[in-house]
C-alpha cells in the first residue's frame, strides 16, 4: 500500500488559510502525497522542505491544522478555497487524522465557498457535510480508466472507477460535481478511443462541467516520467521528450489535441459543460 512506503512526521503549521491562484485561498493539511503520481506539478514542493526526496515517499501531517484554520477563518474575509492544492486532502493518511474534514467543516461552518479535487474515494466519507450546500463542488481527476496505467502511474490513488462512483454519489446527493480528465498521456490514454470513453464517463455520472489538460513539464516531473517510461514503456521515451522538449511539436500536439477533444465533447453533446487547458 501507499502508505507504507511513507515516512510520516508530524508537524505544526503557522498558517494554513493561503492564497492560491486556484481560488481565493487554499488548505492543504499535508505536505506531500501519498499517492505518487509520477506526472504530479506538486513535487515542486520538494525543493523547499525535502530536498531530493522522492514525491511520494514522504508525508508531514500538519496536526495543529484545525485550530489555525479556525483562528484564520474569524479574521479573512470569506473567498472560495481550494482543497487541495499540493497534496490530495483525502489521501489514505486522512482516514486516520482526519484533518481535511476538521477543517472542511470549518470552512462551510463560517461560510467559505468551497472547490474540492481529490483522485480518492474516502472523499466518500465526507459527502454528508457536503450535502445540500450551494456554495461547494467536488471534483475528481481521471487521468485514464485503464486500471493498470493508473496502477503505474497514480499508484496510491483509488482507481478510476471508484472516482466515478463517488462523483456519482455526490451528484445523487445534490452536490455539484467536475471532472478534471488530466494529464492526458501521449500514446497512452490520448488517442480519440481513449478520449471518447472518458467522455462517455463523464457524461454518465452526469459532471456540471469538465476540464481537459494535457501532459506539461513541471519540477521534477520529467525525471520521474523517464524512470518510468525506461522501465515500462522504452519505445515511447523519445516521442515524449520530442513532444515535452520542443517547442514546434509541443504547439502541434496541444493543437491536435484540441481539436479531437473539441470534436468529441460536441459528438456527445458536451461542449457546453468543457473547459479546455490545454
Amino acid at each position: 500500500m501507499a502508505e507504507e512506503r511513507c515516512r510520516i512526521t508530524e508537524v505544526e503549521c503557522k498558517s494554513l488559510l493561503n492564497k492560491s491562484g486556484l481560488a481565493d485561498y487554499a488548505v492543504n493539511c499535508y505536505a506531500g502525497c501519498e499517492h505518487g503520481c509520477h506526472y504530479c506539478y506538486a513535487r515542486f514542493v520538494t525543493r523547499f522542505s525535502h530536498p531530493g526526496e522522492p514525491w511520494g515517499s514522504f508525508i508531514d501531517v500538519k496536526v495543529n491544522a484545525p485550530g489555525v484554520l479556525a483562528r484564520e477563518v474569524k479574521r479573512k474575509k470569506v473567498g472560495r478555497v481550494f482543497i487541495s492544492s499540493v497534496c490530495d486532502g483525502w489521501q489514505p493518511v486522512e482516514a486516520n487524522y482526519r484533518l481535511t474534514r476538521q477543517c472542511l467543516e470549518i470552512l462551510l461552518s463560517h461560510g467559505f465557498p468551497v472547490s474540492i479535487l481529490t483522485k480518492n474515494a474516502l472523499a466518500q466519507r465526507d459527502l454528508d457535510l457536503l450535502k445540500s450546500k450551494d456554495s461547494v463542488e467536488l471534483g475528481a481527476t481521471i487521468t485514464t480508466l485503464d486500471e493498470n496505467l493508473s496502477r503505474l502511474f497514480e499508484p496510491g490513488s483509488s482507481l478510476p472507477e471508484e472516482r466515478l462512483a463517488l462523483l456519482q454519489e455526490a451528484k445523487s446527493r445534490g452536490i455539484e460535481t467536475y471532472v478534471f480528465l488530466g494529464p492526458l498521456l501521449p500514446y497512452l490514454s490520448d488517442s480519440e478511443a481513449s478520449i471518447l470513453t472518458m467522455l462517455k464517463a463523464v457524461k454518465e455520472v452526469g459532471a456540471d462541467y469538465f476540464y481537459v489538460d494535457r501532459l506539461n513539464l513541471r519540477f521534477g516531473v520529467w525525471k520521474a516520467l523517464l524512470s518510468l517510461l525506461q522501465e515500462r514503456f522504452p519505445h515511447l521515451t523519445e516521442d515524449y521528450r520530442h513532444i515535452l522538449f520542443n517547442a514546434s511539436a509541443s504547439d502541434a500536439y496541444s493543437q491536435r489535441l484540441a481539436s479531437i477533444v473539441n470534436r468529441l465533447a460536441a459528438k456527445e453533446g458536451l461542449d457546453t459543460k468543457l473547459k479546455l487547458c490545454l
